[in-house]
C-alpha cells in the first residue's frame, strides 16, 4: 500500500504548504490552514482518468452557439423565488448556508413541499447525514408534506446516494450537508477541505449532465462564512444565507451569489409554529413595535436588490463614569459609527465621543451601505439632547469626513414607497432634491452639510 501523505490548505484562498503554518503569506490571513490527507499518486491518476473519460468539448465561433433559456421552477413563495431570480432554474445548484438551528432544514421542507404540489409528475429526494428517516419524516408530516413523490434517504456516502440518483431519477435533489457527505475515493475524514471539494465537483458535473435541480445545505463557521474551501462556493450557481436571530421569530434570506438573477436580493420570513411563512410588507414588521414617544430614534430607506426596506435606527447616548467611551452597535459596523461620531463632535461641536453610545438596527437588518448616515446622525443627537424627532421624517443620505451630504442610488424607487407608505417628508442631498423637484407628494428638504440638520430635526 502506497504511504499516505498529508498536505495543508487555507480555507480562504486555497494556497497548499507541507507544514502547518499560522499564518497564510499569500492572502495573509491568519489560522485558516486545515490538514487533509493527499491520495496516493496511483489513486489520483485513476480519479483523474476516471473524470477526463467521455466526449471532448472543441472551441465555437460565438455566432454557431444557440442560446438556451432556462426552465424556471415556481414554488408559490414568492420571497423565495424572488431572491433565486423569479424561480428555480432548472438544472442549477443552490449552496444554502446558516447557523445551527436558524431553520435551513425547515425552509428546504417548506420549499420541497410547494413543488411537490405544484410540480406532482416530478420526483424529490431529501437526503441527510444528519437525521434518521423517521426525524424527517416526523418534520416533513408536521408541515403538511404527505405526498407520494417526495422520497427520503438517510445516506452519508456519495457513491452510495449517487447509485439512489440514478435509481430513482428525481427531478429536484436536497443534500443536507454537504459536510457530512463524503467520497469514497478520498482518504480523509467527513468535512475536510478535500471531501467537500471533491463531492461537491462531482455532484456539479452530474446535475448539469442531467438537468437536476439541487439544494445543499453548507454549515457555517464561527466566523459566519461557509465552512471549507472557497472553491465550494466559485463552484455552485447560487449562494445564500439564511440570517437572522435563533431565539427571535424573523429570518432573512439573503443571497450573496445568483448566476440567474440579481445577487443583491432578500427575502424575509416569519419562523411560526407550522414552518417558515413570507412577510409580505417587511417595513411594517420593522416599524410596527415601535414607542410614538420616544427619542433617539429614527427612520431609513434601505435598497435591497430591487426592494426598499424601512428600517428604525435607535441609539442610546448616555453619560460615561468609568474613561474610556464604550460603543456598541448590533447590526451596523462599529467603525461607521465611531467615523459619525466624529464628525458630530467636529462640525456640531458637540462632545459626543466622551458618553458611552449603543446603536441598533431594528428587526436584525444588517446595514452595510452608506445610505442610512444621516439617520444615524439624527438618532445620536435625538438620544444626546433628549428631544423626540418627528413622525413622518425619513432620512436618506451618505455623510462624508468634510460633513458634507452625498446623494444615494435608486432614489425614485425610494421615494415611490414613501409615498405609498402615507410618509410626509423626507431629508436627502440638496442635489438630489433638486433633481426630484415635485415629481412626488412629499416635501422633500435638501440639505448641503449635515449641521443643517438641526434646523428640521424637532
Amino acid at each position: 500500500m502506497a504511504k499516505l501523505k498529508s498536505k495543508f490548505t487555507c480555507l480562504k484562498c486555497n494556497f497548499t504548504t507541507v507544514k502547518w503554518l499560522g499564518r497564510c503569506p499569500d492572502c495573509e490571513e491568519w489560522n485558516t490552514f486545515e490538514e487533509e490527507i493527499v491520495q496516493a499518486e496511483t489513486q489520483q491518476r485513476s480519479v483523474a482518468a476516471k473524470r477526463a473519460q467521455g466526449s471532448k468539448n472543441s472551441a465555437k465561433k460565438i455566432s454557431d452557439i444557440n442560446l438556451i433559456t432556462y426552465e424556471k421552477f415556481k414554488t408559490g413563495l414568492e420571497e423565495f423565488d424572488r431572491v433565486l431570480g423569479s424561480g428555480i432554474t432548472k438544472g442549477s445548484l443552490t449552496l444554502i448556508g446558516g447557523e445551527p438551528g436558524i431553520g435551513k432544514s425547515t425552509l428546504l421542507m417548506e420549499v420541497c413541499k410547494q413543488l411537490s404540489q405544484g410540480y406532482n409528475e416530478l420526483k424529490i429526494l431529501y437526503v441527510s447525514g444528519e437525521e434518521s428517516n423517521s426525524q424527517i419524516a416526523q418534520r416533513s408530516k408536521r408541515l403538511g408534506i404527505n405526498d407520494g413523490n417526495f422520497y427520503i434517504l438517510n445516506e452519508s456516502c456519495w457513491q452510495d446516494i449517487l447509485e439512489q440518483i440514478k435509481k430513482l431519477k428525481p427531478a429536484f435533489l436536497v443534500i443536507d450537508s454537504i459536510q457530512t457527505t463524503v467520497s469514497s475515493e478520498i482518504q480523509s475524514i467527513a468535512g475536510s477541505v478535500s471531501q467537500v471539494r471533491e463531492v461537491t465537483y462531482e455532484l456539479m458535473n452530474y446535475a448539469k449532465a442531467n438537468d437536476l435541480t439541487c439544494f445543499v445545505v453548507g454549515h457555517v463557521t464561527k466566523d459566519g462564512n461557509i465552512a471549507g474551501p472557497k472553491v465550494l462556493e466559485h463552484m455552485v450557481d447560487t449562494v445564500i444565507y439564511f440570517e437572522g436571530d435563533q431565539f427571535g421569530q424573523y429570518r432573512m434570506l439573503r443571497v450573496i451569489k445568483n448566476r440567474f438573477g440579481s445577487s443583491n436580493e432578500v427575502g424575509i420570513f416569519e419562523m411560526l409554529e407550522k414552518g417558515l411563512v413570507e412577510v409580505k410588507n417587511p417595513s411594517q414588521y420593522f416599524l410596527e413595535s415601535s414607542l410614538k414617544e420616544a427619542y433617539g430614534r429614527s427612520l431609513t430607506c434601505i435598497v435591497e436588490g430591487t426592494r426598499p426596506l424601512f428600517v428604525e435606527i435607535q441609539a442610546l447616548v448616555v453619560e460615561n463614569k468609568f474613561g474610556n467611551g464604550r460603543r456598541t452597535t448590533q447590526g451596523l459596523d462599529s467603525n461607521r459609527v465611531a467615523l459619525l461620531i466624529a464628525v458630530i463632535d467636529k462640525y456640531f461641536e458637540i462632545p459626543l465621543s466622551f458618553n458611552d453610545i449603543y446603536v441598533n438596527i431594528v428587526g436584525g437588518v444588517k446595514l452595510n451601505n452608506r445610505e442610512s448616515d444621516l439617520a444615524i446622525i439624527a438618532s445620536l443627537l435625538s438620544s444626546y439632547k433628549g428631544k423626540k424627532i418627528n413622525e413622518g421624517i425619513v432620512f436618506i443620505g451618505e455623510v462624508g469626513l468634510t460633513g458634507e451630504v452625498r446623494s444615494v442610488p435608486m432614489i425614485e424607487t425610494r421615494l415611490k414607497e414613501l409615498e405609498q407608505l402615507n410618509y410626509t417628508k423626507v431629508v436627502l442631498s440638496s442635489k438630489l432634491a433638486k433633481e426630484q423637484g415635485n415629481k412626488f407628494d412629499l416635501e422633500i428638504m435638501g440639505i448641503t452639510r449635515a449641521q443643517e440638520i438641526e434646523q428640521i430635526l424637532y
